[in-house]
């Protein structure tokens, strides 16, 4: 029996010390908070939503429950996470999106075990931390309506990531290593700075979906006409794009092309 409590949406603007380990199929409403202690079972929380609240913190006590799996703290006002995450070894999804969050503890690169969903959009992060580059086995990662401007130069070890979500930032180049994804599905882009592309995107073999939208991009590398799979690319509202003619190819194909 999978044991998770919900406490989405709840007015918590901190959370009580209470020993949440045990709870099972506690979905709260708003005046049931304090009955927690008298629902406790012996089963260890696997699912975790502190979903929409106004939490500021949360209490160490939280990074103990080990057999957690699904870690929601979405739409919170978290200014920081503990380096105590890294001791979450389970969680296979994890959302901290709609913080405040400027900055992310290193731990989260030692999560092996977040192989589903990552999610960190809507915060006020300026760099994107090269410790997440150890998730080896994540598939989903969103990164969006941040203040990046840089990747990390090797992002190699994301061997396993299908989708890739970072529009909305400052981002004003890639790294040829963007090439090494080649489990990579979808990648998302749109409003940043980009004035060019790395050519090594060609190798991404595998990609259906490349949103360019919103971008400063000229040209595109020629190498990007060899992605037999791609089934969608948005070249929208690049002011000055001037359109390689191998993109009839595309459409004749079937794939989609927005400009």
């Amino acid at each position: 029996m999978t044991a998770w409590l919900d406490l989405s949406g709840q007015g918590l603007t901190s959370l009580p010390d209470v020993p949440l380990s045990g709870v099972v199929h506690a979905d709260l409403d708003r005046n049931a908070f304090a009955e927690v202690p008298s629902r406790l079972l012996s089963a260890p929380l696997e699912y975790l939503s502190l979903y929409d609240n106004g939490l500021t913190s949360v209490p160490e006590a939280l990074w103990s429950l080990s057999g957690l799996r699904v870690l929601n703290l979405a739409d919170n006002r978290l200014t920081s996470i503990s380096p105590s995450i890294g001791l979450l070894k389970h969680l296979h999804t994890l959302d901290l999106g709609h913080n405040e969050l400027s900055s992310l503890p290193d731990e989260l690169g030692e999560l092996s075990g977040l192989t589903e969903y990552l999610y960190l959009s809507d915060n006020r992060l300026t760099e994107f931390p090269p410790s997440l580059c150890s998730l080896g086995r994540l598939k989903y990662l969103g990164c969006t309506d941040n203040r990046i401007s840089t990747l990390p130069d090797d992002l190699s070890g994301f061997s396993s990531l299908r989708e890739l979500r970072l529009y909305n930032n400052g981002l004003t180049a890639l790294p040829e290593s963007l090439g090494t994804l080649s489990s990579l599905r979808e990648l998302h882009l749109r409003g940043n700075r980009l004035t060019s592309l790395p050519s090594s995107i060609g190798e991404l073999s595998d990609l259906r979906q490349l949103d360019l939208r919103e971008n400063q991009l000229t040209s595109l590398p020629a190498s990007l006409a060899g992605l037999s799979k791609l089934d969608k690319l948005d070249l929208r509202w690049n002011r000055d794009f001037r359109e390689p003619g191998w993109l009839a190819d595309f459409e004749a194909r079937g794939c989609m092309v927005l400009r």
